[in-house]
């Protein structure tokens, strides 16, 4: 397969002229990561096998996409064609400008030992290794069948760094000057800071929102960082197969619920989950809501549900103030609210940009301004 003139014009998008990352993916066969994927439809995930279609395994392999690998406990290098599951992705080959850039917020030198938390198909461990060398680049991943398969299609072009089969969250197995994580956290794990060496530095991302921290170890065992102006997204680590249920049958009722609660809202309805920066600050402050947005002949109609039973509808024509019910423990559309509240009073919202606080125990703070959450 003539794969060499697409990682060239995958390398030329994703990196810049100079930059010492675009060799590495101009040389990678990434199509060998990713042999089969699933595509969402609208019955379901549908699988797409690459070498059944060389042409489509080739345009897929080698846009600035990420290829979704696994929904739920099922591979797609497991999965019969006929098959079409429905959930969460658990797995994924990243993008390969998000891998990229996530290894340049790292600040990697020549010599710097580099853990990679989240092997997923093993593209980004083999970009590791082929800019410091396989001896310095360590990738751990909580599913034994993707280290086992990424360690096979890493040896099949030369690569060998270390692969361990682990909870992201438990001891990392070796001392390092980077930790770059392309899973996200909420706090971060302790494990992580014992593992790194003073004045060394992490990258991740805060589970449930769009924030990218970067972080250095400081002198008592903690880290003092930022939440750099840059955004990434990532699924959440986990400790089995597949996440724990959401409360998606809450969400489905919500639709037709009156509620505890009925009132005006005082803004529109929006697609909290496309608001990135809203949905980041929501996220910080009530974590854990799942949301539903659709709009359909000029009507706009908002849901929400928590694990709790909190939950809240929000419908209006246009950019009309919305009717909204509520109910439950929280009321899910006033904490939007509030937001929405302060991002007109400020000018902008205090979780991007915020100073990073780690403790030793992980314990997470963010701070800007007046403006301090614990995570």
């Amino acid at each position: 397969m003539q794969w060499e003139a697409h990682a060239s014009a995958l390398a030329e998008r994703v990196t810049h002229a100079t930059s010492r990352w675009r060799p590495h993916v101009a040389a990678l066969p990434r199509h060998l990561f990713v042999p089969r994927w699933w595509s969402r439809t609208a019955d379901g995930w549908a699988l797409r096998d690459g070498p059944a279609d060389a042409s489509r395994w080739l345009e897929a392999a080698y846009s600035d996409t990420s290829l979704v690998t696994s929904v739920g406990p099922l591979h797609a290098d497991h999965a019969k064609s006929e098959e079409r599951p429905y959930g969460l992705p658990t797995s994924s080959a990243t993008l390969p400008s998000l891998v990229v850039r996530m290894f340049q917020h790292a600040r990697l030198g020549d010599n710097d030992v580099l853990c990679d938390v989240g092997t997923g198909s093993g593209y980004g461990a083999a970009l590791a290794a082929r800019r410091l060398g396989g001896h310095r680049v360590t990738s751990v991943d909580v599913d034994p069948y993707l280290t086992t398969a990424a360690r096979e299609r890493l040896e099949a072009v030369g690569l060998r760094p270390a692969l361990a089969t682990m909870d992201a969250a438990a001891q990392l197995p070796g001392v390092y000057d980077r930790i770059v994580a392309t899973v996200a956290v909420r706090p971060i794990p302790a494990s992580w800071l014992a593992a790194l060496k003073p004045g060394g530095r992490l990258v991740t991302t805060i589970a449930g929102t769009s924030l990218l921290v970067t972080a250095e170890k400081d002198g008592d065992g903690g880290a003092t960082g930022r939440v750099e102006w840059d955004r990434a997204g990532f699924m959440h680590t986990r400790t089995g197969p597949d996440y724990p249920p959401r409360p998606t049958e809450l969400l489905g009722r919500a639709r037709d619920l009156e509620g505890e609660e009925v009132r005006t809202g005082r803004y529109p309805v929006v697609d909290v989950a496309e608001a990135w920066d809203l949905a980041s600050m929501l996220d910080i402050t009530a974590p854990g809501i799942e949301h539903h947005y659709e709009a359909r002949d000029g009507r706009r109609l908002a849901l929400m549900a928590h694990a709790d039973g909190s939950w809240a509808r929000a419908t209006a024509h246009g950019t009309e103030p919305p009717t909204v019910h509520q109910s439950g423990p929280q009321r899910l559309w006033d904490a939007l609210d509030d937001i929405r509240d302060h991002w007109l009073a400020q000018g902008e919202l205090p979780v991007r940009g915020a100073k990073v606080f780690v403790k030793p125990d992980g314990t997470t703070y963010l701070a800007r301004g007046h403006w301090v959450a614990k995570l």
